[in-house]
C-alpha cells in the first residue's frame, strides 16, 4: 500500500511553514534595524573624533570607544598598511606598484567587506517575500482540494457546507501574503539603506586617501 499523506498535514505544513517565515522576517526587521542604527551612530562618533583629531597620529590612535563602525575599520585597514609598508621599506611585492593606488584598493577591498556585512539577510527576506504566497497558494489548493473531496462524499453541496471548508482553505493564501508583504518593504528599505551606507563608506574612504597623501606630501 503505497504511502499516504492526508491533506490536512500537508495545509497545516504550509501554515507552519509560513509562521516559520514570519518568525525569521521579525527577527531579521529588528535585528538589521538595529544593526544600522548602532553602525549610524558608531559612523557619526567616529567621524566627529577622526576629523576634529590634530594630525594623523591622533587621528589613528582614538580610543577604542569612539574608533568603532563600519568607517572605523576602514580607517584601521588603511592605517595598517601604512604602517605594514614603512616597517617593511615597501620591499614586499606587494607593495610594488604607486602607493596611492594600493591603499585605495585595500580601503575598497574593506568597503566591499562592510557592504556584505550590512547586506547579510537581505537575500533571504528577498526569498520569503518571493515565495510565500506560493507557499500559501499551495496550501490553498490542497485545502480546498480537501474541502471538494469531503463535501462530495457528503453528498450536499449547499452554500452552508462549501463555505466553511473553503473559506478555512483560503486563510493559507492570506497568511501567505500577510508574511510577504513585509518582507518585501523590509528589503526594498534595507537595501535603500545600504546603498546609503556604501556611499558615506566610499566618500570617507577617498577622503582617507586625499588626507594621507596630502600630508604625506607636505611633509616631504
Amino acid at each position: 500500500m503505497p504511502f499516504h499523506i492526508p491533506p490536512t498535514v500537508i495545509v497545516d505544513g504550509t501554515l507552519y511553514a509560513l509562521l516559520a517565515f514570519s518568525i525569521a522576517t521579525w527577527s531579521l526587521i529588528v535585528f538589521k534595524t538595529w544593526q544600522f542604527a548602532r553602525n549610524g551612530i558608531d559612523n557619526r562618533r567616529f567621524a566627529s573624533a577622526f576629523w576634529d583629531a590634530p594630525d594623523i597620529s591622533s587621528a589613528e590612535s582614538l580610543p577604542l570607544f569612539t574608533a568603532r563602525g563600519p568607517q572605523a575599520r576602514i580607517a584601521q585597514h588603511g592605517f595598517g598598511w601604512l604602517n605594514e609598508m614603512h616597517a617593511t621599506s615597501g620591499q614586499a611585492i606587494k607593495f610594488h606598484g604607486s602607493p596611492e593606488e594600493l591603499l585605495g584598493q585595500t580601503l575598497r577591498v574593506q568597503t566591499q567587506e562592510e557592504q556584505r556585512t550590512l547586506e547579510s539577510g537581505l537575500t533571504l527576506l528577498a526569498s520569503i517575500g518571493s515565495t510565500a504566497p506560493f507557499v500559501g497558494l499551495f496550501g490553498t489548493v490542497l485545502g480546498i482540494m480537501h474541502a471538494l473531496h469531503e463535501i462530495s462524499q457528503s453528498g450536499s453541496a449547499s452554500l452552508d457546507v462549501v463555505a466553511g471548508p473553503i473559506g478555512d482553505a483560503l486563510i493559507a493564501t492570506a497568511v501567505g501574503i500577510a508574511v510577504a508583504v513585509p518582507a518585501v518593504l523590509a528589503y526594498n528599505f534595507f537595501l535603500r539603506r545600504v546603498k546609503n551606507h556604501r556611499l558615506e563608506l566610499d566618500h570617507f574612504a577617498g577622503s582617507f586617501l586625499h588626507l594621507v597623501f596630502n600630508t604625506d606630501n607636505k611633509q616631504g
